[in-house]
């Protein structure tokens, strides 16, 4: 097994919150975790899994189940299709509070969010699950591959590249075909597949709501509820411009981008490394995968945006702390960056005082002023400095 990280703060967790809340999409490894983290307190741990119908039939009575079990640790995994458990959960929680009582497990569901946050409010403590990152494969083996294959334990960890896509194909299909469907996205398995390649071949770029909803023929409204309901699923990022207080007419529309860079290879038809490397989406692929690593290291100290102007100003990642700019990062897939008027420009109008161009270049140096050049792994490690 892989190590996670913020395993430890979520054992600190359980050692106070009656109830651990692990979210994400499917097969990130939501049950390994959990089950590993019951076996790090000292209870009798049940496990329950709200899609096999024995352990469903179990909890016919659940409040009589979980009196009776009030002593263990009980992991409920796929919470999400049970809603009616939250309001048991939060009356037998008040009447005896002791840490560790429940970890509740479910696949990125807007519901499991908004009924556990209104019934469970103070007793529950959340952690988003993601893909593997860079920093925990950065030892491994197969880290080269993290950026062609994502970051899905059985995507990652396959024996073969071919392996490693016949497995994503999969895995999109479920999803568009079962697993959104269930989470309450009602819309034809066609519409949502090709609501998810447009989405891919428009990824790093402004969204055009207008070109989506004309390509796809339905309104502007229900395009952006099912984009809203995408990313609240953690599949897709919304990446909005930032624009406070600044004077400067600005791009308002925001960015999209495929949250796992193996799953936007295969929606763009790419099969292998050598072709990712020749594709003219590889730049925009290389830009939202930085991106996705930057945003799993910053827990909640940073907000992130893009920055554009219709006078050419451009930062593709800007790093915020109560509204003020702190970060400026431009992402390029080369070993010899320049910096561009764009990018001048912009750290202008931001006023920020860490700039940084991220590249492929595994030394770290100054490239004018006040802007540093490094990798991905550097930036990260030294100068992502969070807490």
């Amino acid at each position: 097994m892989i190590p996670r990280l913020g395993t430890k703060e979520l054992v600190e967790n359980l050692e106070y919150f009656p109830v651990l809340g692990i979210t994400g999409p499917r097969q990130v490894g939501k049950t390994t975790l959990s089950k590993k983290l019951a076996g790090e307190i000292e209870k009798e741990v049940i496990y329950l899994d709200m899609e096999n119908p024995t352990d469903l039939s179990k909890l016919s009575e659940p409040a009589l189940y979980f009196e009776k079990n009030e002593d263990a640790c009980i992991i409920i995994d796929e919470v999400q299709r049970v809603p009616e458990l939250f309001p048991i959960l939060r009356s037998l929680i008040d009447k005896k509070r002791i840490p560790a009582r429940f970890i509740l497990t479910g696949s990125a569901s807007p519901e499991l969010i908004r009924d556990s946050s209104e019934s469970l409010a103070g007793r529950i403590a959340y952690k988003e699950l993601t893909a593997f990152n860079y920093i925990e494969i950065c030892n491994h083996k197969f880290s080269g591959l993290h950026w062609f294959r994502g970051g899905f334990p059985l995507s990652f960890l396959a024996p073969s590249d071919r392996t490693s896509i016949t497995w994503i194909n999969n895995f999109i299909q479920t999803y568009i075909e079962r697993d959104l469907p269930l989470l309450g996205l009602k819309a034809a398995p066609t519409f949502l597949r090709n609501l998810w390649l447009m989405l891919a071949h428009i990824h790093g770029n402004v969204m055009n709501m207008e070109l989506l909803s004309k390509s796809l023929e339905v309104t502007g409204p229900t395009i952006k509820k099912y984009i809203q309901f995408l990313s609240e699923a953690y599949l897709i990022r919304i990446l909005p411009p930032f624009h406070i207080n600044i004077k400067k007419r600005i791009v308002k529309s925001p960015k999209i981008y495929i949250r796992d860079s193996g799953i936007l290879h295969q929606l763009l038809g790419i099969s292998t490394y050598d072709m990712l490397e020749g594709n003219p989406m590889k730049g925009n692929s290389w830009e939202g995968y930085v991106i996705e690593q930057i945003s799993l290291h910053i827990q909640n100290q940073y907000e992130m945006y893009f920055y554009r102007t219709h006078q050419g100003a451009e930062c593709d990642l800007v790093l915020t702390i109560a509204n003020k700019p702190e970060i400026a990062v431009e992402i390029k897939y080369t070993n010899a960056p320049r910096v561009g008027k764009g990018l001048k420009t912009s750290i202008d109008d931001l006023d920020t005082k860490k700039n940084f161009i991220i590249c492929l270049s595994k030394e770290e140096f100054p490239i004018a002023d006040n802007i540093i050049a490094c990798s991905m792994f550097t930036f990260i490690n030294k100068y992502l400095k969070i807490g």
